[in-house]
């Protein structure tokens, strides 16, 4: 029951308790008080009360820090006890306005606006969501775990991937360098040095860094089919492909090799492709789907190749592929595809053209390969 003359009167005594202790800059006393109130507005149900303690006790002259770093902690343990969304959304904003420029609690405030952020998607409000998360640069953060840092970071990319501002998801996603996932995780564990932050535990819904990876590397692959950069996708798809958890699964990892043979025939000519197109042929997994070992044959063969043939072997794999692990592959694909085809076909041709020693044998060549090229 909200207020009540007997919760007035126990909060006023308490305030005097905190009142008392705040002077002598007894922490452990102080402390006590203010968890004691709020603990007492928490217990009668009375929120609006709640509240109004919360920011009476931050504004109090001379509130040890240690009083407020406690009081937040306390108070969020109650937001998902909230009887409405108003109320949670009444008691993050109070708990963030409290924690708001201070340093002391910055990993609250940061889990604070993230709360707020997931309130705000689950209403429609993706822009207002996007905005609230990119208030928090959490990398600044030293007693913030690794995982959580990155999982917050990806929260901030996928909702800008979301309200389609891909310059701020790019700007985004450099602030994770892709070598943080293969860190070795158990340095973590250490006991800090004297003088060293100390490093909270990440929360028990922060996924592995494992996880985190593949998580990443997805929001990327969103990120480059926006403008079709097929290479840096099929990068993307083989960074999945190989984590540990992917390649144990034939379920998981069919699919994702589906696409890396995909993407990297439908990314243009050039050193790197030719790298991964070489080295993916070299997997031996690549026998459990024979149609792409034939299609990478094909690609790596100096031939020229007819487009209708190779249309009508691979095109029920191709509209396939909407129903496997990461959907379609995009309205273009189909015709960068053929343009693929056509790009293989004048580098088959430029390089025998290379190899001709006389004018008589280009001669004799230009008729034959224009006529395959009309094929077409």
């Amino acid at each position: 029951m909200e207020g009540g003359d007997n919760l007035d009167a126990q909060i006023e005594s308490l305030l005097n308790v905190e009142k008392q202790s705040r002077l002598a800059e007894n922490v452990s006393a102080t402390k006590k008080a203010v968890i004691d109130i709020i603990q007492l507005c928490y217990g009668a149900r009375a929120w609006k009360t709640l509240n109004e303690q919360i920011l009476i006790l931050s504004k109090r002259r001379g509130q040890l820090k240690q009083a407020v770093t406690a009081m937040v902690q306390q108070a969020m343990q109650y937001i998902d006890d909230t009887p409405d969304i108003e109320a949670r959304v009444e008691l993050i904003k109070t708990l963030n306005s409290v924690s708001a420029g201070k340093i002391y609690v910055e990993l609250e405030r940061a889990r604070l606006i993230k709360k707020l952020a997931k309130i705000k998607e689950s209403q429609g409000l993706i822009a207002e969501a996007a905005d609230l998360m990119q208030e928090i640069a959490v990398e600044t953060f030293g007693a913030m775990a690794k995982t959580e840092k990155i999982a917050f970071i990806l929260e901030q990319v996928r909702l800008c991937l979301d309200r389609q501002d891909y310059v701020r998801a790019q700007i985004l996603s450099r602030k994770i360098s892709p070598r943080v996932f293969d860190a070795d995780t158990s340095k973590e564990k250490k006991k800090p040095k004297e003088g060293d932050n100390v490093v909270e535990e990440a929360p028990a819904d922060i996924p592995s860094l494992l996880e985190l990876k593949r998580i990443y590397y997805e929001l990327m692959i969103r990120y480059y089919s926006h403008n079709n950069d097929y290479l840096e996708i099929c990068r993307c798809y083989k960074a999945i492909y190989d984590i540990s958890s992917v390649k144990e699964d034939p379920t998981k990892w069919v699919p994702v090799l589906r696409k890396i043979c995909w993407y990297l025939v439908l990314a243009p000519h050039d050193p790197m492709q030719s790298s991964l197109l070489n080295s993916t042929l070299e997997d031996k997994n690549l026998s459990e789907i024979p149609n792409f070992g034939e299609l990478l044959k094909q690609l790596v063969t100096m031939e020229v190749i007819q487009w209708t043939a190779l249309w009508e072997t691979c095109r029920n794999e191709f509209e396939n592929e909407k129903n496997m692990l990461g959907g379609s592959l995009g309205d273009k694909a189909a015709e960068d595809l053929r343009q693929r085809i056509i790009e293989h076909n004048i580098l088959v041709v430029s390089k025998y053209y290379a190899e001709a020693y006389s004018a008589e044998t280009c001669k004799t060549l230009v008729p034959y390969y224009r006529g395959y090229l009309f094929l077409l």
